[in-house]
């Protein structure tokens, strides 16, 4: 159904990212020298570390006793060493998941992961330590390595919109439907992550496996908690109250950002790519839709990422151009006349012939499979 990998299949071999991978490269090969550990516990692995070569090897993150450490800093290995004390783990070596990220929310929001980090961030953020925001970067180029690894192959249309969509609505039902049907056409749904339309269109792909009737009794479950104020753990709870009545929904990808903190990720999206920086995780977005993106009404975020895609398709800075689908005719070219200006900018160039405009959401697969040719 659909096309993402089931796991990062196609890393670059030298770098181990599970203990699986650990062992597995120690008895095929007998060497480290030159490899990547990312965020392993190694504990365990002392006699391994002693016994094998790690001459050039890189070992982020990893948990290990002092006597391997001091071993494979005299082969001439690089260790960073965990960071104790932070809420997030800068050298993960996958991306999130909903259950990861919303760990402990039985005791409300604020104990969870997410809400951790974010008040982390706020409190290190002001005081320019250089320290905290070289965590941060290295925390964001892991999360991007992760996210690279597993869309591998995978055929990506972004769904973008605001969060202000509630649940419950008309338009909300209408994102579901919509990324349900691009789950079902083989695509992976990517998001900004978040509530409102980036939920809708992952609640889509999560429901592609299942019948209708799944669809209509989850719409009406979350219209108890239609938005994410004032309660953050009544309204995450919906979601996963769905996740647990229909487990193994289908994937794809959400990539929120703690920048807007007070906008928790959705619970839908099987795989969590969140940043510190939005814009890394703006652009990153939009760099990997790689089937095109389908703008659903939104302000002022949704505007400035119809340009943030319209940009690298005029200079065709990432190869062909993208297409591109704008959604409800009044919100593009009356309330927020984007769509003018973006036609003006297409003109004559080869992006005229991958972006449209169109009535309505059911509409949007359509266009997209004409304009990908």
């Amino acid at each position: 159904m659909q096309t993402m990998p089931a796991h990062a299949a196609h890393h670059d071999d030298r770098e181990i990212e599970t203990l699986e991978e650990f062992d597995a490269t120690v008895s095929a090969r007998g060497t480290l020298a030159g490899h990547r550990v990312q965020a392993v516990d190694l504990t365990d692995r002392t006699r391994e570390l002693l016994t094998t070569d790690t001459a050039g090897a890189v070992f982020l993150g990893c948990a290990m006793r002092e006597e391997a450490a001091a071993k494979i800093r005299t082969d001439g290995a690089l260790v960073f060493p965990p960071v104790p004390d932070l809420p997030f783990d800068p050298y993960r070596g996958h991306v999130y998941s909903p259950d990861e990220l919303f760990e402990s929310l039985a005791d409300g929001y604020e104990a969870t992961p997410d809400a951790r980090a974010y008040a982390w961030f706020q409190h290190t953020k002001a005081d320019r330590d250089i320290y905290a925001s070289m965590l941060r970067a290295v925390h964001d180029d892991s999360v991007s390595d992760a996210l690279d690894e597993l869309l591998s192959g995978a055929r990506v249309v972004g769904v973008m919109g605001g969060h202000a969509m509630a649940r419950g609505t008309q338009e909300y039902a209408g994102a579901v439907r919509l990324g349900r049907e691009l789950a079902r056409a083989g695509f992976t749904v990517a998001t900004g992550g978040g509530p409102g339309a980036m939920e809708a269109a992952n609640l889509g792909a999560y429901a592609a496996p299942f019948g209708d009737e799944m669809l209509t009794e989850s719409l009406e479950l979350l219209a108890k908690a239609p938005r994410f104020t004032p309660s953050v753990t009544q309204w995450a709870s919906a979601a996963f109250e769905i996740r647990t009545r229909w487990p193994q929904g289908g994937r794809s990808v959400g990539i929120p950002t703690w920048f807007y903190g007070h906008e928790p990720p959705n619970a839908f999206a099987s795989h969590i790519a969140k940043y510190f920086a939005n814009a890394t995780r703006e652009d990153g977005l939009l760099a990997r839709s790689n089937a095109g993106v389908v703008f659903l009404p939104g302000a002022a975020g949704t505007v400035q990422e119809i340009f943030d895609n319209a940009t690298p398709n005029y200079y065709e800075s990432r190869g062909e151009p993208t297409p591109m689908v704008l959604v409800n005719r009044a919100h593009w070219t009356e309330k927020l006349p984007t769509w003018p200006l973006l036609r003006s900018l297409a003109r004559g160039r080869s992006m005229e012939a991958r972006i449209a405009l169109v009535e309505r959401i059911e509409e949007a697969p359509e266009a997209l499979k004409r304009l990908g040719g």
